[in-house]
């Protein structure tokens, strides 16, 4: 209700606000004319121009929301990106395979060639990284998570990290299989700095929609980099699902499928102008037979090879948490990794190059090869230890890993053995690098270990029972479901989604930290899902040995608790309690509603009460203290709201605020 003195105020305030636009226009009157008037050129054409933008935009809008062209941005972009970082890779994978071979005949120089080419660009993309941008090294996925938790990293975000992280990765990739690391990490922390330099965009085109603009596009962007680089868009949304993100929403699958599957086709037609190809096709294409793709008894071969797959990888994140605790407690490593990174770069390249040189230990290893080719050359429909009697059909593959005479089992069982502790040395390389592609061509060449042992028993008659004509041990190579998208071939997908489901449950049992959850563990970021695996007691705390006690008004409350509350309180919802011998909670006050009553109260007479003068809104969700810190955790995140208030039989307890639950986890991160 409105007071008889307000319309003399608001006369008041109308001639206070003119007095005030007539003394700025005098005294911009007494200004220079340039200070006050500056000139601009082509001001028609840029009003124009303006004009037209606005124009397009309210165009645009009709069609769908603003933040779809966003999407569609994203993926296009992110493929341009992936395709020029490919086509730059295999320029200089190029130039180093053309100077070994022009030095046919000089072992010496060849070694030189092949250690210090590697070791040098490596050695330059950790000091270049180091030097411009410090957070462009590692993978980048460990620090994107924390930030879809709802952590703000505006350093991983910048547009020097983006800079530094893209020429970095291109000179990590160059190196070739010497180093034996990949690129889809480092992509996706790429794919999220562009998503949140188009959320801002999209953000100022619509200023009524920021949070929904900003949050979806880095939920989307982690589909997108895996999408650009295989062009697999099903492949990045469950990547996106299963790694990325501890919660994901329904309304982000739309969103991520449109903006992975533009992204995808992007990259494919890039790689057609490109000459890779004369139309779509899979990135790795296979010749698998559609008649006869494998045999019903085959699935237990798959199902032995799920189990060994996720024996291999616990020991492998064994191995790879063992490495990162010696290299932060051994004084000589953490100083190197802290001060000279482009020397200890250098120094392990130069000794993994030397390992791999294809006159020493790199001959059983098929070192020639680049990760693409590996690859290929497992997926290869055909039998090798069929092949290796008749020397009229010699396959490219056979020659490498038969070289000299050499067993293929022999060959792949050193390259095992060889890979697993070579690979675990390249993860302390501080310098942008992927660890996904090396882990997937390693599950292949297991699949291809077993599958050769199949296919030579088949061939032998030594199987009991039905005799197998033909077995492809190129299937067996398919290690996880994403190859099925990535190689077009359908036809194994049974086995390999019985293999991949065995070979989870292997690995995640025992609550082991996963390999990027060590990755956080040990940078000590504040991710909840990854500080369960080091602190089980941590998420089955009960909120109320955390909650907050807050100051409270009862719905009685005068003006004058109204003020003291407003100045003792920083919290955006005050609780409000029915009285403050009872402490039953009611609802919350804003504290925006609570300031304009108390400017009501000083400029009018009577004196209202609280429940009055504001509106007291209910709490939808209210949890007990007995709830765990993992249990609010998730409904912060879920809703995307900033308090929760923690109630005992209707009697508050105290509140949870979102700043409060980041303090918690920082501090317990510092404490592992």
């Amino acid at each position: 209700m409105k007071s008889p003195d307000e319309p003399r105020r608001s006369k008041a305030d109308g001639e206070n606000n003119n007095w005030e636009q007539e003394n700025q226009s005098d005294t911009s009157h007494n200004k220079s004319p340039l200070l006050s008037d500056p000139w601009k050129p082509c001001r028609r054409h840029r009003a124009v121009v303006k004009e037209l933008l606005l124009k397009l935009r309210c165009c645009l809008g009709t069609v769908c929301g603003i933040e779809w062209y966003g999407y569609a941005a994203l993926g296009i972009l992110t493929a341009i990106l992936s395709f020029l970082m490919d086509l730059s890779v295999a320029k200089l994978l190029r130039a180093h395979q053309w100077l070994y071979t022009m030095l046919e005949g000089n072992v010496l120089l060849q070694f030189l060639c092949w250690t210090l080419y590697p070791a040098c660009i490596c050695a330059i993309a950790s000091s270049f990284s180091h030097n411009i941008c410090p957070f462009s090294t590692g993978s980048g996925i460990p620090e994107v998570r924390t930030m879809l938790a709802g952590f703000e990293m505006p350093h991983y975000l910048s547009l020097t990290n983006l800079f530094s992280k893209f020429l970095g990765l291109i000179c990590t990739l160059a190196a070739g299989s010497t180093v034996f690391l990949g690129k889809v990490g480092p992509f996706v922390h790429l794919s999220t700095m562009v998503g949140g330099y188009l959320s801002n965009l999209c953000t100022l085109i619509q200023r009524d929609k920021k949070e929904k603009a900003a949050g979806q596009m880095l939920v989307v962007s982690a589909g997108v980099g895996v999408a650009s680089c295989f062009g697999a868009p099903i492949g990045g949304v469950l990547f996106s699902v299963e790694v990325m993100s501890s919660h994901f929403a329904l309304r982000h699958y739309c969103p991520c499928f449109f903006s992975a599957a533009c992204g995808a086709l992007t990259f494919r037609l890039l790689a057609v102008w490109g000459g890779d190809g004369e139309t779509l096709q899979a990135l790795f294409r296979t010749n698998f037979p559609d008649a006869l793709p494998f045999y019903p008894l085959e699935i237990l071969l798959f199902a032995f090879l799920g189990l060994l797959c996720g024996a291999v990888s616990c020991c492998y994140l064994f191995c790879h948490r063992w490495i990162l605790r010696f290299t932060k407690t051994n004084p000589v490593f953490a100083k190197m990794l802290t001060t000279e990174k482009a020397l200890y770069s250098g120094m392990v390249v130069f000794f993994l190059a030397s390992l791999t040189f294809p006159h020493f230990a790199g001959h059983y290893m098929a070192s020639k090869y680049t990760m693409k080719e590996l690859l290929t050359s497992f997926l290869d429909s055909r039998q090798w230890t069929s092949q290796s009697h008749n020397t009229s059909e010699q396959l490219q593959p056979l020659l490498e890993w038969s070289s000299s005479g050499t067993s293929v089992y022999f060959s792949l069982v050193f390259f095992l053995l060889m890979k697993m502790w070579m690979l675990v040395l390249a993860c302390t390389l501080p310098l942008p690098a992927g660890y996904f592609m090396p882990v997937f061509i390693y599950g292949a060449a297991i699949g291809r270990l077993i599958g050769e042992g199949a296919a030579y028993l088949s061939s032998t008659g030594v199987t009991p029972g039905q005799q197998w004509a033909s077995v492809n041990p190129g299937g067996y190579a398919l290690a996880v479901l994403v190859a099925i998208e990535l190689t077009g071939q359908f036809t194994h997908a049974v086995p390999i989604l019985l293999a991949t489901l065995l070979a989870n449950a292997l690995s995640r049992s025992g609550q082991r930290p996963s390999f990027y959850d060590a990755l956080s563990i040990s940078k000590r970021l504040p991710h909840l899902p990854s500080l369960k695996k080091a602190s089980p007691q941590l998420p089955s705390t009960p909120v109320g040995q955390v909650a907050v006690k807050s100051v409270l008004l009862q719905k009685a409350a005068g003006p004058v608790e109204a003020e003291q509350a407003v100045r003792t309180s920083t919290e955006m919802q005050i609780p409000v309690v029915d009285s403050y011998e009872s402490q039953i909670l009611l609802g919350f006050v804003l504290r925006s509603e609570l300031l304009t009553f108390l400017r009501r109260w000083k400029t009018e007479s009577p004196e209202k009460h609280l429940d009055e003068g504001c509106c007291i809104y209910q709490t939808s969700i209210v949890i007990s203290p007995h709830n765990t810190v993992q249990e609010a955790h998730s409904i912060l995140s879920l809703l995307g709201s900033q308090t929760l208030f923690v109630a005992d039989e209707g009697k508050l307890v105290g509140l949870i605020t979102w700043p409060e639950m980041k303090r918690i986890l920082e501090d317990l991160a510092k404490e592992i």
